[in-house]
């Protein structure tokens, strides 16, 4: 097999650039595979790159191209399991339930009718969030059930089937933020609170990051939240109740970092941690 390195991604952005920056560092020699212009042949097996660094923005792209590398061969990062569970929020919920972590009350309709069902269990306010999603992108707060069976009559008009599943969640009345942990190889990196004046402290929404002081809690919780999905590299979103109790909300298996490295100030170096973890992988 190949020992070769390659980071998968669409898009460079600061972090890919962070990335490359650091394997330059190294003298570590990669290639950086474009995946709009990737394709793959069944049945081949003569790759040139034994490890796969998997920053593929999209979706299925990064779970479709994580399955192509791995039936041919390489190993990949984060796998193409961790990929598809992190990807879909009801497969991460399981992962947690299963792994005995604290979360927040969460059902699943199969149809519209039946997740209206679900809330009236759960109770109201309530959020309903895509199964498949970013960045805090169509998390809509239901106060009441007027206002769920509006939202649900739209959903039941979008043409794609995925979009009739109802996944819904307990509301938890934070105190205005949530943090983000980040976890490579099983170790916590460290953590930031991310701040926000409305519902989603997203930073691609607006929210700010700030320093926070890492706790056993929050390093446990993180570590055994990646460890749930099987995830080597991953941003855990954390949120507090209001009687500051932690709850793991999701796992992100293409953890951006810039900004977490702006609010440590300077004091952390993600994409050095990324890659000291895939030279101690393509060692093995």
């Amino acid at each position: 097999m190949s020992t070769g390195i390659a980071v998968l991604a669409s898009r460079v952005g600061a972090d890919e650039k962070r990335l490359f920056d650091a394997l330059d560092r190294r003298a570590v020699p990669y290639d950086h595979i474009d995946t709009r212009r990737q394709w793959f042949t069944a049945g081949r097996r003569d790759l040139p790159w034994g490890l796969v660094l998997n920053r593929e923005i999209g979706q299925y792209r990064a779970a479709y191209a994580a399955r192509c590398l791995t039936a041919a061969g390489a190993e990949v990062v984060n796998s193409a399991e961790a990929t598809e569970v992190c990807g879909d929020k009801w497969r991460t919920t399981l992962a947690f339930e299963a792994a005995g972590l604290p979360t927040p009350r969460t059902a699943l309709g199969l149809t519209p009718e039946a997740a209206l069902d679900a809330l009236e269990s759960i109770g109201y306010p309530a959020l309903i969030k895509p199964l498949v999603g970013s960045w805090g992108r169509l998390v809509v707060r239901l106060p009441d059930r007027a206002a769920a069976e509006g939202v649900f009559e739209y959903v039941s008009a979008l043409p794609g089937p995925q979009s009739h599943l109802g996944y819904v969640q307990e509301m938890i009345d934070k105190p205005g933020r949530d943090i983000r942990a980040v976890v490579v190889g099983g170790h916590l990196v460290g953590a930031v609170y991310r701040t926000g004046d409305g519902l989603r402290t997203n930073v691609a929404l607006g929210g700010r990051t700030l320093p926070c002081e890492t706790t056993p809690e929050i390093t446990k919780l993180s570590i055994d939240a990646a460890a749930s999905v099987g995830a080597d590299i991953a941003g855990v979103d954390l949120i507090e109740d209001h009687d500051g109790r932690l709850l793991v909300l999701e796992v992100n298996h293409r953890v951006e970092f810039s900004g977490f490295q702006s609010a440590l100030g300077g004091r952390v170096d993600v994409a050095d941690h990324i890659v000291e973890h895939l030279l101690e992988r393509a060692h093995r």
